[in-house]
């Protein structure tokens, strides 16, 4: 691990004011994900701001009958809390589908959301990887890339988002709440948190250099039944191959978005009206325009017999 430099923030706006005065530094909470990649040197900030004492730790009401989850809201804790297992379900059940205990204890609710990829060509400093160093290319693209993206990708990156929470905050319809530098805040939907890889795979989400999440908010609950299930390669601490998150209410209709396929949770609206009519009708709107590759061609048929389960579940 190459030296840094190392400060507290003593709030939201002074942790993100120092972050735009040290080019390249990193905030730090739990770093279940973050000090993994200085370890390996794919990521050396050369500056760390420490935000685990800005009080953003609380799960209170929000006005309009939903949850406000501060971005230091340990996975361990809001997959516990009373309202998230009662009126969020889904997002429960894929919190404790994710990583094991311990690191469940540690990795709190930004956290989750900004966690790099898992490519195996991400992790091997090696390899030329778009996301790790732009315009070095991608060596997934004809690589081994089972685990890989089959939807949303680009010339310059097949990669996934690993995030369980994700998913079940894109079915929810959740924002994500953030403080800029110059003490601004705003709000940003999770359809649009996360970017589709495009020419610039390395540029993740719609956060500003500096820019520093304080919360995520979840609105009003929906009802209808909750389901998160998780296909992988064995029965705990994997990423999914497949994942799908789901709101299924009772005439049938509902919410569904799919893990361990793109670059981000997916999810089509216009698909959903296909829920009634079932998982095969759903998957060929959901999936459009997928390119898979040989090795993770599978996944395709998988999207829509996991689909199937699920709605199976739903009815009983």
């Amino acid at each position: 691990m190459r030296s840094f430099s190392y400060e507290r923030a003593a709030s939201p706006a002074q942790a993100a004011e120092a972050a735009i005065h040290n080019p390249g530094a990193k905030f730090i909470a739990g770093g279940t994900n973050l000090l993994d990649l200085m370890k390996l040197q794919i990521e050396a900030p050369p500056h760390l701001i420490d935000v685990n004492g800005l009080g953003l730790d609380e799960i209170t009401p929000t006005e309009d009958g939903g949850l406000r989850v501060g971005a230091l809201v340990s996975n361990t804790r809001l997959a516990a809390d009373m309202r998230i297992r009662c009126d969020y379900a889904l997002l429960a059940r894929a919190l404790l589908s994710g990583a094991s205990g311990q690191l469940r204890n540690k990795a709190t609710t930004a956290g989750n959301l900004l966690q790099r990829t898992r490519c195996p060509y991400f992790y091997d400093t090696a390899q030329p990887c778009n996301k790790r160093q732009p315009g070095s290319g991608c060596s997934a693209i004809g690589g081994v890339s089972r685990q890989l993206g089959v939807i949303g990708t680009s010339e310059a990156c097949i990669a996934t988002h690993p995030s369980d929470m994700a998913v079940a905050l894109r079915v929810l319809d959740a924002e994500v709440e953030t403080v800029r530098a110059d003490g601004t805040c705003r709000r940003i939907a999770m359809a649009d948190f996360h970017l589709l890889p495009g020419d610039t795979p390395h540029i993740e989400t719609m956060l500003e250099p500096g820019e520093l999440i304080t919360a995520v908010v979840l609105p009003h609950p929906v009802g209808g039944r909750h389901i998160y299930r998780k296909v992988r390669d064995r029965a705990s601490y994997a990423f999914a191959l497949v994942s799908i998150g789901a709101i299924v209410q009772p005439d049938g209709s509902g919410r569904v978005a799919v893990g361990g396929v793109a670059h981000k949770p997916w999810r089509v609206e216009a698909a959903e009206s296909e829920l009634p009519r079932g998982a095969q009708s759903v998957c060929e709107r959901l999936l459009a325009g997928a390119r898979p590759t040989r090795d993770n061609a599978f996944k395709i048929t998988l999207v829509e017999r996991t689909l199937r389960a699920v709605l199976n579940e739903a009815r009983g």
